[in-house]
């Protein structure tokens, strides 16, 4: 099947979209509201878009049939900061609590009972159990459309729990000890790092043009 994206419903582009592109980092994001209340939820429309500066990127949705921001995007551009935890598989139940559609005055953290750590450079705390948290500031926020925001911010700070850290000075890191957990297809679906291989990136061969002629001949 072929799907003209410009002419699929929206539920629909949303099914195509996060039902192959999988398994997606979870960007478990602790923000900060100008009220001073803490806010955690989850989101899989996230990565890594760069290293000099670090940058990742965030896709955040809005609330569905409206323009309204979420709590967390409207956290974002009102402050610039946020800190996105990864997750651990020990984590997932209480990254799932945070994904209920709270009030704005209620905090995520008390409501799953999350313990938290103080950050260095931004006001939000981390989560204490997030093998890695990483002090973000916003860089640029678009709305494209009418129903997302698209954030990249740039990594300030990262914290990694010291018993995944193998080799300090030439930081090797022990990821899959981390057990972080994806997104994948439909609702309620994720999945474990844990079935994995290795392909070392090759050289190009400089012969490979002469070889392909001469097979042609």
């Amino acid at each position: 099947m072929q799907f003209d994206m410009a002419e699929t419903a929206p539920a629909t582009r949303y099914r195509i979209v996060s039902s192959t592109i999988t398994p997606r980092p979870i960007a478990w994001i602790t923000s900060l509201s100008p009220a001073g209340v803490v806010n955690a939820a989850p989101y899989s429309f996230f990565n890594a878009v760069g290293a000099e500066p670090p940058l990742i990127a965030l896709g955040l949705m809005k609330v569905p049939g409206t323009r309204a921001l979420k709590n967390t995007a409207a956290n974002i551009l009102a402050t610039g900061e946020f800190v996105v935890n990864l997750v651990s598989e020990d984590d997932a139940a209480a990254m799932n609590a945070t994904s209920v559609d709270a009030p704005a005055e209620v905090s995520e953290v008390d409501y799953a009972d999350l313990a938290t750590l103080p950050s260095l450079k931004v006001a939000p705390p981390r989560i204490a159990t997030s093998p890695v948290s990483f002090e973000c500031r916003k860089h640029t926020a678009l709305d494209i459309g009418t129903a997302q925001t698209v954030v990249l911010a740039e990594i300030l700070v990262a914290h990694i729990a010291d018993r995944f850290v193998t080799d300090a000075e030439r930081v090797h890191l022990d990821t899959p000890a981390m057990r972080l957990i994806g997104r994948t297809h439909g609702a309620g679906w994720y999945a474990r790092g844990t079935d994995q291989f290795q392909l070392d990136r090759p050289a190009y061969d400089p012969e490979w043009a002469a070889k392909r002629g001469a097979e042609g001949r």
